[in-house]
């Protein structure tokens, strides 16, 4: 079933110019409405004349760039101003005139903010698997040009032999995982860049929040305890701060890393 949300005025509904994030495919192309298969130009501004609906008719972005990452259908971004009919969600918004204030190829930024999110969550672990550091390190030196991409092949099979051997930890497994992912586009494919910063991002909030949850838990407690103890109210104000604690980080290193790209 298809849930359709318009603009009504129970809406919170502006008309106010907001700046927000928009990623587009890698040719830069735009896949809906009257512009589809055309190239979007910076300086130019979008029109939507009909509805404005959440997730189905509209010109969308978000406000915060790593929201706007889990929509990416690619690694241009775009910095834009949205206005007329402007209505917010919770991670997205959709308005009827969109302007590209500046647009950047930001491959190179999602690698490097992939490697970035994987290091927070190995930084949390007494001693991470040397492999899944190892990992992060090739991943650098292919970003250099500095490793190839067999090498890059090989530091992500022993990185997720680290996962496989730390399966029986479930802490230490999610962050080692985490370290696999940044460096998983072996084949230096345009699209893998958004896939693995999306990955690295999603997988160091639950690893932090996690981490959090179980510190409140008793400490002789055995893990299966402490994961139930997670459900309680105690636990899930943990899980949530820490979560969203970890993603207004990966927000802020995610946003300057993008404005860094810009032209």
């Amino acid at each position: 079933m298809v849930v359709r949300r318009e603009t009504t005025m129970s809406e919170p509904m502006t008309k106010d110019k907001v700046l927000a994030w928009h990623f587009l495919p890698n040719d830069g192309e735009i896949r809906r409405g009257k512009w589809r298969n055309r190239k979007v130009r910076a300086g130019v501004t979008y029109v939507h004349r009909g509805p404005v609906v959440l997730c189905e008719s509209g010109l969308h972005a978000s406000i915060r760039a790593i929201d706007a990452l889990e929509y990416a259908p690619g690694n241009i971004v775009c910095r834009v101003r949205c206005s007329d009919r402007v209505v917010h969600d919770n991670d997205k918004l959709v308005c009827g005139r969109r302007r590209v204030l500046w647009m950047a190829d930001a491959t190179r930024a999602l690698h490097e903010f992939a490697i970035w999110c994987a290091e927070q969550a190995l930084s949390q672990i007494d001693e991470p698997d040397p492999r899944s550091l190892r990992a992060l390190e090739v991943k650098r030196m292919w970003l250099a040009g500095d490793a190839t991409d067999k090498d890059l092949a090989a530091a992500l099979d022993a990185a997720l032999d680290a996962e496989r051997a730390a399966a029986l930890d479930a802490a230490r497994a999610c962050a080692a995982l985490d370290a696999a992912r940044a460096c998983a586009a072996i084949y230096a494919a345009r699209d893998a860049a958004m896939n693995a910063a999306r990955d690295a991002a999603m997988t160091a909030a639950r690893y932090a929040a996690m981490n959090a949850a179980r510190a409140c838990a008793a400490r002789d407690a055995a893990w299966d305890a402490a994961w139930n103890a997670t459900r309680d109210a105690t636990r899930d104000a943990a899980w949530d701060a820490a979560w969203n604690a970890t993603r207004d980080a990966q927000n802020e290193e995610l946003t300057r890393r993008l404005k860094a790209h810009k032209r």
